[in-house]
């Protein structure tokens, strides 16, 4: 009997989370940060889910969150008209960067010395870590707000995203390289350095192009709107999520759906692949992570494999959170109201 899709659910924010990001491979593992609008990003142990810290400090929804190469820095965009630069060993908050409006997006260089961030007032910003008193160099060129802003070809590039609009800029002469129009709006926005992939999501397209060209490589259209997508670092599928509350997952080279599960009780905001590949986390409306396995039965962290005559074929039902929330109270609660509440971890710091 095929085994079934078992994720771990991390229950813990109070709103929904839309954005989340993994770091590199470190000594200690790989680590998560969850982005939402309750105003609290989260830490999480990447290959279990374990929560280790909230950083505190934010006054409005936080938009983006990332951490740095080896996990000892995070980032955080936020309502508040901020993005913060944290400790994300000791969870101490090292710096707060004012903006003039709400900032949807950011993101470290690889040496961690620089920040790229962009929001609402339409301007990229590039602040210097190591002189935070110092102004920061602003690309303008954007017609709307800015969602997404990433680093690319090894931090001499910037790629950026607002509605309709994806634009690459040359770091060097803070000029603009070229664009892509779509006729919608572009939901997300993820870079691959390895073979230097721009994945697309707008509408129900999931669309690759050259990070470096932007000439179209491929595209795959899903049966409904897509929010997010990321593909797998060994690039041999790609997973997707979106308003059905769904998440599918295709074959790369063919674009053939492998598999699709409903496992959150809101729309998915959020998909991203953990850096060996072995789980890819969702977040979603309904104020949940989920981890889910690449690989389906594999003993993987909290994941173990059991025998057919043991469990029916079924992996066991390992589920996370601080406090547990049970599935039954999470449908419940959502069905009440989309912007639903849920126990969260207590409000101490990393």
């Amino acid at each position: 009997m095929a085994m079934r899709q078992t994720p771990l659910t991390c229950s813990g924010h109070t709103r929904p989370v839309v954005d989340l990001a993994f770091s590199g491979i470190t000594p200690y593992g790989y680590f998560l940060i969850s982005a939402c609008k309750d105003g609290k990003p989260m830490l999480r142990q990447g290959d279990t889910g374990d929560w280790i810290g909230t950083f505190l400090g934010h006054k409005g929804a936080v938009w983006g969150a990332t951490l740095n190469t080896d996990a000892t820095k995070a980032a955080t965009a936020a309502a508040d008209f901020t993005a913060k630069v944290w400790d994300a060993v000791s969870g101490d908050e090292l710096m707060t960067l004012a903006h003039k409006h709400i900032v949807k997006t950011v993101d470290f260089t690889q040496d961690s010395n620089y920040l790229l961030t962009g929001g609402q007032d339409k301007l990229l910003r590039i602040y210097d870590l190591n002189k935070p008193e110092a102004e920061p160099k602003e690309i303008s060129g954007h017609t709307s707000g800015i969602k997404k802003a990433l680093w690319c070809s090894e931090d001499k590039q910037i790629l950026s995203a607002d509605d309709k609009t994806v634009r690459l800029w040359d770091h060097a002469t803070m000029t603009e390289v070229k664009s892509l129009n779509f006729n919608m709006s572009v939901s997300s926005m993820e870079y691959i350095p390895e073979g230097e992939i721009l994945l697309i999501t707008y509408g129900r397209s999931i669309a690759f192009h050259s990070a470096v060209s932007l000439d179209p490589i491929k595209s795959f259209e899903a049966p409904a709107t897509i929010n997010s997508a990321s593909l797998h670092p060994e690039k041999e599928f790609l997973v997707a999520g979106g308003e059905d509350f769904k998440l599918y997952k295709y074959d790369y080279n063919s674009g053939e759906e492998l598999e699709s599960y409903k496992g959150h009780f809101g729309p998915i905001h959020c998909v991203r692949f953990s850096p060996d590949g072995e789980l890819y986390a969702s977040g979603s409306e309904d104020g949940t992570l989920r981890l889910w396995q690449t690989v389906v039965g594999k003993t993987y962290g909290l994941w173990k494999c059991v025998l057919p005559e043991e469990d029916s074929g079924e992996l066991a039902k390992p589920k996370i959170g601080f406090p547990e929330t049970t599935e039954e109270e999470i449908e419940e609660i959502a069905s009440e109201n989309s912007d639903c509440i849920y126990p969260s971890a207590p409000d101490v710091k990393a």
